[in-house]
């Protein structure tokens, strides 16, 4: 988790007018810079309604960082199913999922596919060329999905 001092400068840059509390507007704009995406005014006013403990429709800086510890929590929960997911495909033991590992879990699934199928659906995540997917690489996969 990040520190408290994180906490407060990312607080600071997201409070765009200095008066000690991140608006609805605030939090869009800079939910659209971080994460290069624009999300709805419905989602942002669910994202502050969850999170404004005092209902002055305003987050503080302690509703905000319960905002992001909540955030960071669900994000570690996400990883930890994505890493069961991930051993499933892994079954060398190689810690990586290769073009073999691939076509036995896909023939568990009912897809029977051969092995230059597997990889080349390997290829189209396989950011370092490698020939297998890591963690990180399958994790970029079934965030694409």
């Amino acid at each position: 988790m990040a520190a408290s001092s994180e906490f407060t400068r990312v607080f600071s840059a997201f409070d765009q007018d200095g008066n000690g509390k991140i608006s609805a507007a605030e939090l869009r704009l800079c939910m659209k810079a971080a994460l290069g995406g624009d999300m709805s005014a419905e989602e942002v006013q669910a994202l502050m309604a969850s999170a404004d403990a005092d209902g002055d429709g305003l987050l503080d800086e302690e509703e905000f960082v319960r905002l992001v510890r909540e955030a960071e929590a669900g994000q570690e929960e996400e990883g930890d199913r994505c890493r069961e997911a991930f051993g499933m495909y892994e079954m060398e033991g190689r810690g990586c999922i290769t073009p073999l590992s691939l076509k036995l879990m896909m023939s568990r699934l009912g897809l029977h596919l051969d092995v230059d199928e597997c990889q080349a659906m390997i290829r189209r995540f396989d950011l370092n060329g490698d020939g297998v997917l890591t963690f990180d690489e399958f994790k970029t996969m079934m965030m694409m999905a």
